[in-house]
């Protein structure tokens, strides 16, 4: 089996001795070629040149940023193509949160996970996953587990400028900067209304957490599940927050912590499960991110589900 393996040098929990070990493992198994990244939007390059040169697996080592770039580039080829004209995505769990990896199911840790991907590479083990598709100001993404407007998207963008003088996303550095960002950012002004086909309206709303899958993220070993119904199975999920006070927030955290089966409660949530399609517009910009990835301020986003759109060997 040929495959493409995406090494990004810069990914936060391995160095270059685990990487070393893990080429090799993988090495032994698949025939192999390793690329590293050296920029942002290379992992979507190398993707889809993978792709045209017919290679059967495109594996990745390395965090969510780097998965949700190589599944942009394996999908950005002509209409009509469906999963089984794609190759096959592996994922070794290299970054800080791991979203994607976790929620297929894989250990975080990167050797661990290794073996596990070995395992399913060796019985050609795989499952097809759906996807969602974000739409805005011309342009369209691929994510993988969740997107997100308004506060979340302002922590990620506070925790990435602080990555670019040098310090590391850990779990406590998102956990503090999501604590400190909320003493200053609006609780009084919503900006949001949700439209759709066939969706209920609704407006006031403060932030919005779009879900391909559950859970939502982590922190540390814990899963944050604000949309626990999402999997890769269905359409798309949504929890909109039309309240921040702290009274809200406070009734909020505990039912969203650990592994969940039930829907949170309060009277100004608002929720979808399974939809195809919805659209957020803001009567501002707001800030806006896909799988941990700050993409700026919007003003407008369509979502679509993608179902089956990507075969996974895990």
């Amino acid at each position: 089996m040929r495959a493409m393996l995406l090494v990004n040098p810069k990914a936060t929990t391995t160095n270059q001795r685990t990487r070393d070990v893990l080429i090799r493992a993988l090495g032994a198994t698949m025939d192999l070629t390793v690329e590293e990244t050296g920029y942002r939007g290379h992992a979507a390059h190398l993707a889809r040149t993978a792709h045209a040169d017919g290679f059967g697996v495109v594996a990745v080592l390395g965090g969510d940023g780097t998965i949700n770039e190589t599944v942009n580039g394996l999908l950005d080829a002509e209409d009509g193509e469906v999963a089984a004209d794609r190759p096959a995505l592996l994922v070794i769990p290299g970054g800080s949160a791991n979203v994607f990896a976790r929620a297929l199911g894989l250990p975080n840790d990167p050797v661990e996970a290794t073996g596990v991907v070995l395992e399913a590479v060796g019985r050609d083990r795989r499952r097809t996953v759906g996807l969602g598709q974000a739409l805005w100001d011309g342009q369209s993404r691929y994510f993988t587990f969740c997107s997100g407007l308004g506060y979340d998207a302002e922590v990620i963008r506070a925790v990435e400028g602080m990555r670019g003088t040098g310090r590391k996303a850990t779990p406590a550095r998102y956990v503090n900067t999501a604590l400190r960002h909320y003493l200053s950012t609006d609780k009084r002004r919503a900006a949001m209304r949700l439209e759709g086909p066939g969706v209920p309206p609704a407006s006031g709303i403060f932030m919005a957490v779009v879900s391909n899958t559950s859970p939502w993220s982590f922190i540390g070993p814990r899963p944050v599940c604000p949309t626990p119904w999402a999997s890769f199975e269905t359409g798309l999920d949504l929890l909109g927050l039309q309240r921040l006070g702290l009274p809200s927030m406070l009734h909020l955290m505990p039912q969203i912590m650990g592994t969940r089966e039930t829907l949170p409660t309060g009277r100004h949530l608002v929720q979808l499960h399974d939809e195809k399609e919805f659209t957020l517009t803001a009567e501002r910009p707001v800030a806006f991110q896909l799988d941990g990835d700050y993409l700026g301020e919007v003003e407008q986003v369509i979502f679509r589900s993608t179902p089956n759109a990507l075969q996974v060997l895990a």
